[in-house]
């Protein structure tokens, strides 16, 4: 196994345990209405970090779904480009930053946070795919 796929795990499970935020520079809270400018601009991958049942029951436009809690999430992500802009949100922001904290880790330098998750997109009246 590459050190990659393993270390990732562990900076995950840490993460989790601790129940920290890395405060990296690759990452941006960001809030509803900045989230929706970069869903429109069509140039970042959406990343739902939710469970495959959470994201079927509806996500953000566009959005791929990488379980932030499936021990592949490592070797999952790491099949991503790390320098793409990247919106990351999970229901209420906990796991996203668990997410973008771990993907700091693995090198991706533009992250952008949601900030109260689909919860908060919902709320403002954004559009959730079904």
């Amino acid at each position: 196994m590459r050190p990659r796929a393993w270390l990732a795990p562990l900076v995950i499970t840490a993460a989790l345990l601790a129940g920290c935020s890395g405060g990296s520079d690759a990452i941006t809270d960001v809030d509803v209405s900045a989230a929706q400018q970069i869903v429109e601009d069509g140039n970042a991958v959406i990343l739902d970090v939710r469970t495959p049942e959470e994201f079927a029951g509806g996500h953000l436009p566009g959005a791929i779904n990488i379980n932030v809690e499936s021990s592949d999430f490592a070797t999952k992500v790491a099949g991503l480009d790390e320098s793409t802009e990247t919106l990351v949100y999970c229901r209420t922001g906990n796991r996203s930053g668990v997410a973008t904290d771990a993907m700091a880790d693995l090198g991706f330098t533009d992250m952008s946070d949601l900030q109260g998750g689909i919860e908060a997109w919902a709320a403002a009246g954004e559009q959730v795919v079904r």
